[in-house]
């Protein structure tokens, strides 16, 4: 018989429902396996903000500072950068360059005749060996200089630039390369030996001119790529057109460079905030907590630890030496032509009540005592909820960076990266029970050597002393060491030059924070890595009771 009709309803109803309810099972399940929570590094400067906000105030600042805080090369959010797109753009078209460039051949070819290095064969051969020799190392050729004669006869020096992936900003390096060439089948020719890094001294830029006598030794070539220089106002009508924000020198002066960097991007966030020009003091003092002998050493230059060229580029600063006298200069007048000035004795007086103030000058003045006169306490309250720190605004210094790079490059980017943490924390057994032990010559190869593939190039980034802790090492990998490269910081060296020129002829120390730079960024670049608290001890990295935080 027939079935009734509400039987039918009722199943085609099920039938409907039970659908559904797969469809909705099938969604859930999808988003359960798909979704990722939002990782902070990977997002706005209010999300970096926000995420180290849980630690620095309360924690780093309070103990030895001997890590470094990350800066805006370490986070990909070419968004926020500005100069990120028309990089992006010079990189495509240096890219499509070296492409064309590498399909050169000629036509027809005398193998007996000598190796003219002109020849479009050998560019292309340079680069055919490059892309297969590179191929896994993270680095990305943009462009090609014109190869030139070697000091013997078949062999060409290649000069290129590049950038390395496991960076995030777009800065370009240079290498430079010796390479021996022979004729192959056809026209092809045969690459057969490569010098190492920067081998290749006859494509090496010339050094700048340093005035009319020769010097006795040929100095090392620069990075001309390096504009550091300090922006100026150009008239008083400009000047007195300006809006700035000044920030006097307040108590975090000679604190830790963490404690620095937070407070110096919480002055730039609000002068963002307030669209006014940010007053900046290019004078440092690099903390005791830096130095070799725990002494704090002021008439440091910002230029020797980051990239003041990428800093003037990201946000709208004057340098404070030229900004006084300027203004000492321009204010003679009396009445409305005088320059208007707010002073602000007290980080109390938030962003907000400032915004709408129409005078020329925000001075803050920072007169109390600690804490009350760091500089991040204007960050802090309501204010952190509308301040954002400009963190894509403070990368590296390039001229530290180019220093990774050698050492990176000397070992051809094929390297592994061993990362051990001792000094005053081995020494505090409170709250580092374990990490002696677990970092003493015997424990470290008993465990490196289960995790790394013998005869590797290792590189050790530490802050133990001793040059010789690592030796047991040595009969397992080939050991690399910071020291291993002081000639890179000596006065022969490129960094020695350009730094004794931005601080008027004088001698720059390589000091104890730019050997943590140096040395945690070639960490950074290794492949396989072994870090402390990951891999070598128990003990937690802040400390005792402190790994679930």
């Amino acid at each position: 018989g027939e079935v009734p009709v509400s039987q039918s309803l009722i199943k085609a109803a099920s039938n409907v429902c039970f659908s559904f309810f797969v469809l909705a099972v099938l969604a859930v399940t999808v988003v359960a396996v798909t979704y990722q929570p939002p990782d902070p590094w990977l997002q706005s400067s209010a999300a970096i903000t926000t995420s180290l906000a849980r630690v620095l105030p309360n924690s780093s600042f309070l103990q030895p500072d001997d890590s470094l805080l990350p800066t805006g090369e370490d986070f990909p959010s070419p968004s926020a950068a500005p100069g990120a797109a028309a990089a992006a753009q010079r990189d495509a078209a240096d890219q499509a360059l070296t492409s064309a460039g590498g399909n050169a051949t000629a036509g027809t070819c005398d193998p007996d005749a000598p190796l003219n290095c002109t020849d479009p064969r050998v560019l292309a051969a340079v680069k055919a060996f490059n892309a297969k020799a590179f191929f896994r190392r993270s680095i990305v050729f943009l462009s090609y200089e014109a190869p030139v004669r070697g000091p013997k006869p078949g062999q060409c020096d290649v000069a290129w630039r590049f950038r390395n992936r496991r960076e995030k900003s777009w800065r370009r390096y240079r290498d430079y390369r010796r390479f021996e060439l022979t004729p192959g089948d056809g026209c092809a020719l045969d690459i057969t030996k490569v010098g190492k890094f920067r081998s290749g001294k006859n494509a090496a830029r010339p050094p700048r001119p340093k005035g009319p006598k020769k010097p006795r030794v040929a100095a090392p070539p620069v990075d001309a790529e390096i504009n550091d220089t300090i922006p100026l106002v150009g008239s008083e009508a400009e000047f007195r057109r300006g809006k700035y924000l000044y920030y006097m020198r307040g108590g975090d002066h000679c604190k830790s460079m963490n404690q620095f960097i937070w407070s110096f991007l919480c002055g730039l966030g609000e002068a963002k905030f307030l669209n006014r020009t940010f007053v900046m003091d290019l004078n440092m003092c690099l903390s005791g907590a830096h130095t070799e002998d725990g002494k704090d050493v002021d008439g440091k230059d910002f230029r020797y630890y980051f990239d003041f060229e990428h800093l003037k580029e990201s946000v709208s600063l004057v340098e404070e030496g030229n900004f006084l006298k300027d203004w000492r200069r321009w204010d003679k007048k009396k009445g409305p032509g005088r320059i208007s000035v707010r002073k602000v004795p007290t980080y109390k007086v938030t962003p907000m009540q400032l915004k709408r103030d129409k005078s020329n000058i925000i001075w803050r003045q920072f007169d109390g005592h600690e804490p009350e006169n760091y500089w991040y306490r204007v960050c802090e309250g309501r204010a952190a909820k509308v301040i954002q720190r400009p963190w894509y605004a403070i990368w590296k210094s390039k001229r530290l960076m180019n220093i990774v790079t050698e050492i990176a490059g000397r070992m051809d980017w094929d390297y592994d990266g061993l990362h051990v943490v001792r000094g005053w924390k081995a020494m505090n057994k409170k709250m580092y029970p374990n990490l002696d032990a677990d970092t003493s010559p015997d424990a470290i190869v008993d465990k490196v050597t289960k995790l790394i593939k013998p005869w590797r190039n290792l590189y050790i980034a530490t802050n133990e002393p001793f040059y010789n802790y690592f030796d047991k090492l040595r009969s397992h990998y080939h050991v690399h060491l910071l020291d291993d490269y002081k000639e890179l910081w000596s006065n022969t060296s490129e960094w020695y030059n350009e730094t004794t020129a931005i601080n008027n002829g004088k001698d720059v120390p390589f000091d104890a924070y730019m050997k943590v730079i140096v040395d945690t960024e070639v960490f950074y670049r290794s492949k396989a890595k072994v870090e402390t608290f990951n891999n070598l001890t128990r003990d937690c990295k802040d400390g005792i009771n402190t790994c679930n935080l």
